[in-house]
Protein backbone atom coordinates (compact mmCIF):
# COMPACT_ATOMS: atom_id res chain seq x y z
CA UNK A 1 0.00 0.00 0.00
CA UNK A 2 1.29 3.44 -0.85
CA UNK A 3 0.84 6.51 1.24
CA UNK A 4 -0.72 9.36 -0.70
CA UNK A 5 1.93 11.79 0.57
CA UNK A 6 3.16 11.77 2.54
CA UNK A 7 16.12 15.32 26.56
CA UNK A 8 18.05 17.09 28.72
CA UNK A 9 20.03 19.01 26.19
CA UNK A 10 22.95 16.69 25.47
CA UNK A 11 20.87 13.51 25.42
CA UNK A 12 18.37 15.18 23.10
CA UNK A 13 21.08 15.79 20.54
CA UNK A 14 21.63 12.03 20.44
CA UNK A 15 18.23 11.70 18.75
CA UNK A 16 19.87 13.19 15.70
CA UNK A 17 22.87 10.86 16.07
CA UNK A 18 20.94 7.60 16.28
CA UNK A 19 21.27 6.54 12.66
CA UNK A 20 25.02 6.22 12.44
CA UNK A 21 26.52 7.58 9.23
CA UNK A 22 23.15 7.58 7.49
CA UNK A 23 24.34 10.10 4.96
CA UNK A 24 27.87 8.81 4.37
CA UNK A 25 28.14 7.15 0.95
CA UNK A 26 30.77 4.69 2.20
CA UNK A 27 28.59 3.33 5.01
CA UNK A 28 29.49 -0.33 4.87
CA UNK A 29 26.66 -2.80 5.05
CA UNK A 30 23.85 -0.34 4.46
CA UNK A 31 21.29 -0.67 1.71
CA UNK A 32 20.70 2.61 -0.08
CA UNK A 33 17.49 3.40 -1.89
CA UNK A 34 18.06 5.41 -5.04
CA UNK A 35 16.14 8.61 -5.73
CA UNK A 36 13.91 8.30 -8.77
CA UNK A 37 15.25 10.77 -11.38
CA UNK A 38 11.68 11.34 -12.56
CA UNK A 39 10.44 12.25 -9.10
CA UNK A 40 9.89 15.88 -9.96
CA UNK A 41 7.89 15.38 -13.12
CA UNK A 42 4.93 16.76 -11.23
CA UNK A 43 6.79 19.98 -10.41
CA UNK A 44 6.27 22.92 -12.78
CA UNK A 45 9.47 24.10 -14.40
CA UNK A 46 9.79 27.74 -13.61
CA UNK A 47 12.17 30.19 -11.97
CA UNK A 48 10.67 31.34 -8.70
CA UNK A 49 11.54 31.96 -5.07
CA UNK A 50 12.51 28.28 -4.74
CA UNK A 51 14.19 27.98 -8.14
CA UNK A 52 17.94 27.80 -8.69
CA UNK A 53 18.08 31.22 -10.31
CA UNK A 54 16.41 32.93 -7.37
CA UNK A 55 19.03 31.62 -4.94
CA UNK A 56 21.62 33.70 -6.73
CA UNK A 57 19.68 36.87 -6.00
CA UNK A 58 19.94 38.95 -2.87
CA UNK A 59 18.10 37.06 -0.14
CA UNK A 60 14.65 38.46 0.34
CA UNK A 61 14.77 40.68 -2.73
CA UNK A 62 11.75 39.02 -4.29
CA UNK A 63 8.26 39.40 -2.87
CA UNK A 64 5.72 36.67 -3.40
CA UNK A 65 2.39 37.56 -4.98
CA UNK A 66 -0.62 35.60 -3.63
CA UNK A 67 -1.52 34.53 -7.17
CA UNK A 68 1.95 33.05 -7.63
CA UNK A 69 0.96 29.97 -5.64
CA UNK A 70 -2.72 29.79 -6.61
CA UNK A 71 -2.05 26.70 -8.75
CA UNK A 72 -1.36 24.71 -5.58
CA UNK A 73 -5.04 24.84 -4.64
CA UNK A 74 -5.81 22.77 -7.75
CA UNK A 75 -2.76 20.49 -7.49
CA UNK A 76 -3.19 17.15 -5.67
CA UNK A 77 -0.44 15.85 -3.45
CA UNK A 78 2.36 14.04 -5.32
CA UNK A 79 2.70 10.28 -5.38
CA UNK A 80 5.34 9.05 -3.00
CA UNK A 81 8.30 6.78 -3.73
CA UNK A 82 7.95 4.30 -0.92
CA UNK A 83 5.30 2.37 0.96
CA UNK A 84 4.37 3.33 4.50
CA UNK A 85 6.24 0.54 6.28
CA UNK A 86 9.30 0.92 4.08
CA UNK A 87 9.37 4.64 4.77
CA UNK A 88 9.08 4.17 8.52
CA UNK A 89 11.91 1.62 8.62
CA UNK A 90 14.29 3.44 6.26
CA UNK A 91 13.96 7.10 7.26
CA UNK A 92 17.45 7.89 8.45
CA UNK A 93 18.85 11.10 9.84
CA UNK A 94 20.24 12.97 6.84
CA UNK A 95 22.91 15.59 7.54
CA UNK A 96 24.45 16.07 4.10
CA UNK A 97 22.44 17.77 1.38
CA UNK A 98 22.94 18.76 -2.22
CA UNK A 99 22.59 22.42 -3.11
CA UNK A 100 19.24 21.79 -4.79
CA UNK A 101 16.44 23.93 -3.34
CA UNK A 102 13.27 22.23 -2.12
CA UNK A 103 10.38 23.35 -4.36
CA UNK A 104 7.34 24.95 -2.79
CA UNK A 105 5.14 22.12 -4.06
CA UNK A 106 7.22 19.60 -2.11
CA UNK A 107 7.19 21.80 1.00
CA UNK A 108 3.42 22.10 0.74
CA UNK A 109 3.09 18.30 0.65
CA UNK A 110 5.46 17.79 3.60
CA UNK A 111 3.75 20.38 5.77
CA UNK A 112 0.30 19.12 4.85
CA UNK A 113 1.35 15.66 6.06
CA UNK A 114 2.89 17.14 9.20
CA UNK A 115 -0.31 18.96 10.10
CA UNK A 116 -2.36 15.75 9.79
CA UNK A 117 -0.69 14.50 12.98
CA UNK A 118 -2.73 13.85 16.14
CA UNK A 119 -2.82 16.25 19.07
CA UNK A 120 -4.47 16.37 22.48
CA UNK A 121 -8.22 17.05 22.18
CA UNK A 122 -7.50 17.77 18.50
CA UNK A 123 -6.46 21.29 19.49
CA UNK A 124 -3.91 21.29 16.65
CA UNK A 125 -1.45 23.54 18.49
CA UNK A 126 1.45 22.83 16.15
CA UNK A 127 2.90 25.64 14.06
CA UNK A 128 5.88 25.47 11.68
CA UNK A 129 8.19 28.32 10.73
CA UNK A 130 9.65 27.29 7.34
CA UNK A 131 12.86 29.13 6.45
CA UNK A 132 14.39 28.87 2.98
CA UNK A 133 16.27 31.79 1.41
CA UNK A 134 14.72 35.04 2.65
CA UNK A 135 16.64 37.59 4.68
CA UNK A 136 15.31 36.33 7.99
CA UNK A 137 15.88 32.75 6.88
CA UNK A 138 19.54 33.50 6.23
CA UNK A 139 19.86 35.20 9.61
CA UNK A 140 18.06 32.36 11.41
CA UNK A 141 20.32 29.73 9.85
CA UNK A 142 23.37 31.69 10.98
CA UNK A 143 22.01 31.93 14.51
CA UNK A 144 21.20 28.21 14.77
CA UNK A 145 24.58 27.34 13.20
CA UNK A 146 26.25 29.11 16.09
CA UNK A 147 24.26 27.06 18.59
CA UNK A 148 24.89 23.85 16.64
CA UNK A 149 28.66 24.30 16.77
CA UNK A 150 28.55 25.10 20.45
CA UNK A 151 26.53 21.96 21.25
CA UNK A 152 28.55 19.64 19.03
CA UNK A 153 31.87 20.90 20.39
CA UNK A 154 30.74 20.09 23.93
CA UNK A 155 29.22 16.74 22.96
CA UNK A 156 32.28 15.71 20.97
CA UNK A 157 34.40 16.08 24.10
CA UNK A 158 31.85 14.71 26.59
CA UNK A 159 31.12 11.56 24.59
CA UNK A 160 34.75 10.92 23.63
CA UNK A 161 34.42 11.01 19.86
CA UNK A 162 38.15 11.64 19.49
CA UNK A 163 39.25 8.90 21.87
CA UNK A 164 39.59 5.15 21.53
CA UNK A 165 38.16 3.87 18.25
CA UNK A 166 37.45 7.48 17.33
CA UNK A 167 41.09 7.75 16.28
CA UNK A 168 40.46 5.12 13.56
CA UNK A 169 39.00 6.98 10.59
CA UNK A 170 37.25 3.83 9.38
CA UNK A 171 35.37 3.21 12.63
CA UNK A 172 31.64 4.02 12.99
CA UNK A 173 32.53 6.36 15.83
CA UNK A 174 34.95 8.41 13.71
CA UNK A 175 32.59 8.45 10.75
CA UNK A 176 29.77 9.70 12.96
CA UNK A 177 32.00 12.52 14.16
CA UNK A 178 32.88 13.35 10.55
CA UNK A 179 29.19 13.44 9.62
CA UNK A 180 28.27 15.68 12.55
CA UNK A 181 31.20 18.01 11.97
CA UNK A 182 30.15 18.46 8.35
CA UNK A 183 26.58 19.12 9.47
CA UNK A 184 27.45 21.93 11.87
CA UNK A 185 30.14 23.39 9.60
CA UNK A 186 27.64 23.74 6.75
CA UNK A 187 24.50 24.49 8.71
CA UNK A 188 24.06 27.88 7.07
CA UNK A 189 23.80 26.11 3.70
CA UNK A 190 20.91 23.77 4.50
CA UNK A 191 18.14 24.25 1.89
CA UNK A 192 15.34 24.38 4.45
CA UNK A 193 15.24 25.02 8.19
CA UNK A 194 11.94 24.26 9.93
CA UNK A 195 11.20 25.39 13.47
CA UNK A 196 8.38 23.29 14.93
CA UNK A 197 6.43 25.18 17.57
CA UNK A 198 3.60 24.44 20.00
CA UNK A 199 1.09 27.09 21.02
CA UNK A 200 0.41 26.52 24.69
CA UNK A 201 -3.12 26.90 26.02
CA UNK A 202 -2.09 26.43 29.64
CA UNK A 203 1.01 26.33 31.82
CA UNK A 204 3.76 23.94 30.62
CA UNK A 205 3.19 20.31 31.62
CA UNK A 206 5.11 17.07 31.18
CA UNK A 207 3.19 15.53 28.27
CA UNK A 208 2.50 18.61 26.17
CA UNK A 209 5.15 17.68 23.59
CA UNK A 210 2.94 14.76 22.55
CA UNK A 211 1.02 17.35 20.55
CA UNK A 212 4.02 18.52 18.49
CA UNK A 213 6.54 15.68 18.05
CA UNK A 214 4.22 13.35 16.10
CA UNK A 215 3.85 16.18 13.58
CA UNK A 216 7.64 16.43 13.37
CA UNK A 217 7.90 12.73 12.55
CA UNK A 218 5.17 13.08 9.92
CA UNK A 219 7.24 15.83 8.35
CA UNK A 220 10.36 13.66 8.21
CA UNK A 221 8.42 10.71 6.79
CA UNK A 222 6.86 12.92 4.13
CA UNK A 223 10.30 14.22 3.18
CA UNK A 224 11.49 10.62 2.85
CA UNK A 225 8.47 9.74 0.70
CA UNK A 226 9.30 12.52 -1.77
CA UNK A 227 13.01 11.75 -2.10
CA UNK A 228 14.26 14.24 0.48
CA UNK A 229 15.74 13.80 3.93
CA UNK A 230 15.97 15.62 7.23
CA UNK A 231 17.54 15.83 10.66
CA UNK A 232 15.81 16.70 13.91
CA UNK A 233 17.91 18.31 16.67
CA UNK A 234 17.68 20.80 19.51
CA UNK A 235 20.57 22.86 18.20
CA UNK A 236 18.56 26.02 18.79
CA UNK A 237 18.74 25.69 22.55
CA UNK A 238 21.74 27.97 23.29
CA UNK A 239 20.46 30.66 20.90
CA UNK A 240 16.70 30.41 21.42
CA UNK A 241 16.32 33.97 22.67
CA UNK A 242 17.97 35.32 19.50
CA UNK A 243 15.66 33.24 17.32
CA UNK A 244 12.59 34.41 19.18
CA UNK A 245 13.57 38.04 18.78
CA UNK A 246 14.38 37.66 15.07
CA UNK A 247 11.17 35.81 14.19
CA UNK A 248 8.82 37.45 16.72
CA UNK A 249 7.96 34.13 18.38
CA UNK A 250 5.68 34.79 21.38
CA UNK A 251 6.97 33.81 24.79
CA UNK A 252 4.09 31.38 25.43
CA UNK A 253 5.01 29.36 22.32
CA UNK A 254 7.20 26.30 22.90
CA UNK A 255 10.03 26.03 20.36
CA UNK A 256 10.32 22.26 20.08
CA UNK A 257 13.47 21.82 17.98
CA UNK A 258 15.04 22.36 14.59
CA UNK A 259 14.50 20.29 11.46
CA UNK A 260 16.74 20.64 8.43
CA UNK A 261 15.50 19.33 5.08
CA UNK A 262 17.11 18.85 1.68
CA UNK A 263 17.91 16.36 -1.06
CA UNK A 264 20.31 13.77 0.42
CA UNK A 265 23.89 13.85 -0.79
CA UNK A 266 24.03 10.21 0.29
CA UNK A 267 20.89 8.16 0.77
CA UNK A 268 18.40 6.47 3.05
CA UNK A 269 18.55 2.84 4.06
CA UNK A 270 17.53 0.39 6.79
CA UNK A 271 17.49 2.01 10.22
CA UNK A 272 19.41 0.08 12.87
CA UNK A 273 18.18 -0.26 16.42
CA UNK A 274 18.50 -2.77 19.25
CA UNK A 275 16.57 -6.07 18.91
CA UNK A 276 12.80 -5.80 19.02
CA UNK A 277 12.71 -8.17 21.99
CA UNK A 278 14.42 -5.52 24.13
CA UNK A 279 11.70 -2.96 23.46
CA UNK A 280 8.44 -4.88 23.63
CA UNK A 281 6.87 -6.31 26.80
CA UNK A 282 3.70 -8.25 27.47
CA UNK A 283 1.87 -9.08 30.71
CA UNK A 284 4.41 -7.07 32.73
CA UNK A 285 7.68 -5.19 32.73
CA UNK A 286 10.52 -6.96 30.88
CA UNK A 287 8.30 -9.88 29.89
CA UNK A 288 8.99 -10.34 26.18
CA UNK A 289 6.23 -11.89 24.03
CA UNK A 290 7.06 -14.75 21.67
CA UNK A 291 6.24 -12.72 18.56
CA UNK A 292 8.73 -9.90 19.32
CA UNK A 293 11.35 -11.10 16.83
CA UNK A 294 13.18 -9.14 14.14
CA UNK A 295 12.51 -9.70 10.42
CA UNK A 296 15.17 -11.61 8.44
CA UNK A 297 18.33 -9.63 7.72
CA UNK A 298 17.82 -7.09 10.51
CA UNK A 299 21.05 -5.48 11.73
CA UNK A 300 21.37 -3.95 15.17
CA UNK A 301 23.17 -1.13 16.93
CA UNK A 302 23.73 -0.29 20.58
CA UNK A 303 21.83 2.53 22.25
CA UNK A 304 23.19 5.88 23.29
CA UNK A 305 26.47 7.64 22.51
CA UNK A 306 29.27 5.49 21.04
CA UNK A 307 30.98 3.17 23.49
CA UNK A 308 34.44 1.65 23.46
CA UNK A 309 32.86 -1.76 23.98
CA UNK A 310 29.25 -2.79 24.30
CA UNK A 311 28.88 -4.50 27.64
CA UNK A 312 26.36 -7.14 28.49
CA UNK A 313 24.80 -7.40 25.03
CA UNK A 314 26.43 -10.59 23.79
CA UNK A 315 25.43 -12.70 26.79
CA UNK A 316 22.07 -11.09 27.42
CA UNK A 317 19.21 -13.60 26.86
CA UNK A 318 16.40 -12.72 24.47
CA UNK A 319 13.83 -15.01 26.10
CA UNK A 320 11.51 -15.53 23.17
CA UNK A 321 9.48 -17.93 25.34
CA UNK A 322 7.89 -15.01 27.21
CA UNK A 323 9.88 -15.47 30.41
CA UNK A 324 10.71 -12.39 32.41
CA UNK A 325 14.25 -11.10 32.01
CA UNK A 326 16.10 -10.09 35.13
Amino acid sequence: MRIGSLKPLMSSVSHGLADTNADLPHNAGSVTTQVDPDLHRWLPERAGPFGVDSRLQQAGAMSERPSQWSHLAQMPLPLDQVGLLEGMTTTRTIRRYTKDPVPSEALRAMLFAATRAPSGSNRQPFRFIVLTDGMKAVAAKQIVAKGARQIWEAKRVADGYDRGTGTDSSSPKARMALSMQHYVDHFEDVPVLVLPCLVRHRAPFSTESASIYPACQNLLLAARALGYGGAFTVMHYPVESELRELLNIPEEVFLAGTITIGKPAGGHGPVRRRPLSEFVYSEGWEVTPNWAVDPPGTKHTSAGPPKEATQGQADRPTHGDGAARR
